[in-house]
This record gives structure tokens, C-alpha cells and sequence, in this order.
């Protein structure tokens, strides 16, 4: 007599192993949304965005998202005592001159967990250049903050707040031999801001 391989040996059904249901889980699952391609850039795009966080505030490990499988994975350590002093990571469905999306550094209260996203709005553009081509820092804030969600222009920062980003990029950049040159001014948002991040969204 045949026995039903979910049953136990007292007819009872028995309940899967832990192994079982995620190999079965597995095969059952189609292709992983792809936070680069598939998440939205939000309905009040371009005032508000969607920002993807790749790096913690206060971390001295270099995540990035890896564009195959749309994970986020170590990309290396940061050289000196530097850590990021913001969330970091970048806007989904945005192209850049570099063939990554555009990069945001959040200005929030709290971490965020590499992978989560959240809302955020624009206040000011770092200027950079990488190996030759242009490679722009959107700084944000996030508007769910109640303690950022006020800022509208970068020029509403304290002075050492935009000391602590200038240098920050500073010593980040120099960590990594030069590689990128950093432009000499934070810029303020102007009337412009939509249209830049406009030309930079993924059609």
C-alpha cells in the first residue's frame, strides 16, 4: 500500500520541513522586482521622490546596488576614520552620464536599512566629476522627518552641516586616490531642479 509522501506514518498530514517549503517557495516565485527598474520614482515626482537607501548613516562600509540581480552588496571600506554622515543611495528609474542612477545623500534624524525607501525631497546639487564624466549629488531631505521635512533649500542648513557634507565628500574622494574631483560649491536648487532631475529619469 502506497503512502502519500505529506502524510505521516499514522495517515496523519504532516507538516513540510523548513527546507521543504523554501525550496518550494523558491519554485514557485517568479523574477524579484528590480528596485532600480520596478519601484517608482513616486507620484509627486519631481517635488518628492522615491530614494532607494544603498548606505547607512554613520557607516564606514561602501554598499552599492549590484544592477544584475538588484541586490545590494559590499563594495569596500571606507580607507580612513571618515563614516557617511547621511543615508546614501539613489533615485529608481534615473540615468546619469555614468549609466548609474543619480545619487541622493538623505539628510534624516535616523539609519535606514540598506534596501528600504523612502520619500525624500531635493535642496541642493553637488557638483562632481568621475574619471571625466559628470557625477552630481542630489542633496535631499526626507520629508517624513519631522525634524528635516522643513528644509527647502540648502541655504537653510546650519553652516556646520554643509562643512560636515563638503568634508565629507572630501575626505571620501581623497580616501579613493583622486578618482573623483569635487567642485567647489554646494549649489542651491533653483527653478532648474525639475528640469535636471527631469533629463536624468529613465524613459
Amino acid at each position: 500500500m502506497s503512502t502519500n509522501d505529506n502524510n505521516g506514518n499514522d495517515g496523519e498530514k504532516r507538516t513540510p520541513k523548513l527546507n521543504e517549503r523554501i525550496l518550494s517557495s523558491l519554485s514557485k516565485r517568479t523574477v524579484a522586482a528590480h528596485p532600480w527598474h520596478d519601484l517608482e520614482i513616486g507620484p509627486e515626482a519631481p517635488k518628492v521622490f522615491n530614494v532607494v537607501v544603498e548606505i547607512t548613516k554613520g557607516s564606514k562600509v561602501k554598499y552599492e546596488l549590484d544592477k544584475k540581480t538588484g541586490m545590494i552588496k559590499v563594495d569596500r571600506i571606507l580607507y580612513s576614520s571618515v563614516v557617511y554622515p547621511h543615508n546614501y543611495g539613489f533615485i529608481p528609474r534615473t540615468l546619469c552620464e555614468d549609466n548609474d542612477p543619480l545619487d541622493v545623500l538623505v539628510l534624516m534624524q535616523e539609519p535606514v536599512l540598506p534596501g528600504c525607501f523612502l520619500r525624500a525631497r531635493a535642496i541642493g546639487l553637488m557638483p562632481m566629476i568621475d574619471q571625466g564624466e559628470k557625477d552630481d549629488k542630489i542633496i535631499a531631505v526626507c520629508v517624513d522627518d519631522p525634524e528635516y521635512k522643513y528644509y527647502n533649500d540648502i541655504k537653510q542648513l546650519p553652516p556646520h552641516r554643509l562643512m560636515e557634507i563638503r568634508r565629507f565628500f572630501e575626505d571620501c574622494m581623497s580616501s579613493l586616490s583622486n578618482r573623483n574631483h569635487l567642485m567647489t560649491e554646494l549649489n542651491r536648487v533653483t527653478n532648474n531642479i525639475s528640469l535636471f532631475l527631469n533629463n536624468v529619469f529613465c524613459r
